[in-house]
């Protein structure tokens, strides 16, 4: 489905089963979009919250199934696009790197440090050539709407802010931590890049919101925290985000024209390839991603 600048939103929410008990979510179905780029984490659960749509997609799978360095991003991005989404709220668990953002905090984030190496990264590649900018990685109304909400809800909260992506599965060294806690990093997690790369490509509004659950290895009562009170903290959070995503909700539903941040036209000069050198498998397959300024 090729979305066109200023099409009425479609509200897609990226995140864990919990995300998606929320009060007053109606006409829902579950339904699998089959993506060129293979299958997404799930299939994707539509509705309508006060008349908006909304469609979610389990992150790693319902279960908690899929680790982070296979899951398949470029699918998952594509698959939303197809659903008609065209903004996407992404919300994650994550480590702090500093005392001052607890566990319970949730981090709006403005900045990416991507350490990720074993994922494919973009939608373009031989044959079909495009960089888009990602020097403002987030989109800033999508990001003003989030901080709007948690305020509003008291939910404690810091507006901007550097995610580090680290590839995982498993967590940092000691070293490490303190790699990134010098380089001025405010959180860490395993699952927003590619994500949020392929977003921008795919022409969405993206928006993180990093949901603390614990302190990385650097802090010194880290080897002290019990998986029970991790487990805590993990279950206020879900349902700190499903009201965030009631909250946040109608101040994005009254967009009738494009994103005021340029997210709806990020390709409009990305694409370098001559037209008559392009490969006509490749537009065949980026006709969701592309295909507003392909001619899909």
């Amino acid at each position: 489905m090729t979305v066109i600048p200023g099409t009425p939103p479609v509200i897609g929410v990226i995140g864990g089963s919990g995300v998606y008990e929320i009060d007053g979510l109606a006409n829902t179905r579950w339904e699998r979009v089959d993506t060129p780029f293979g299958e997404a984490s799930d299939e994707l659960l539509f509705g309508e919250l006060d008349g908006q749509k909304l469609v979610f997609l389990p992150r790693h799978g319902r279960g908690h199934r899929i680790p982070p360095s296979e899951l398949n991003f470029r699918a998952n991005i594509d698959a939303l696009k197809r659903a008609g989404v065209t903004e996407i709220l992404s919300l994650s668990a994550c480590g702090s790197f500093k005392e001052e953002l607890p566990p319970g905090t949730f981090v709006i984030c403005d900045q990416f440090v991507d350490r990720t190496f074993a994922r494919v990264k973009s939608f373009f590649g031989s044959g079909l050539v495009a960089h888009v900018g990602l020097g403002h990685p987030i989109c800033s109304r999508l990001a003003a709407a989030a901080q709007k909400a948690c305020a509003e809800l008291d939910i404690p909260h810091q507006m901007g802010g550097t995610y580090l992506a680290m590839e995982g599965p498993q967590f940092s060294t000691l070293a490490e931590s303190e790699l990134y806690r010098s380089w001025g990093c405010d959180v860490i997690g395993m699952t927003n890049m590619p994500e949020a790369k392929l977003a921008r490509e795919a022409e969405m509004c993206y928006a993180t919101v990093a949901m603390v659950t614990d302190y990385d290895c650097w802090h010194p009562d880290h080897d002290h925290v019990t998986v029970d009170a991790i487990i805590q903290v993990l279950m206020s959070n879900a349902g700190k985000a499903r009201e965030l995503v009631k909250a946040v909700t109608p101040k994005l539903s009254g967009r009738d024209e494009s994103c005021s941040a340029g997210c709806h036209t990020a390709l409009e000069v990305a694409i370098i390839t001559a037209p008559e050198a392009r490969d006509p498998e490749m537009i065949k397959k980026l006709d969701a991603v592309a295909g507003r300024v392909l001619g899909g």
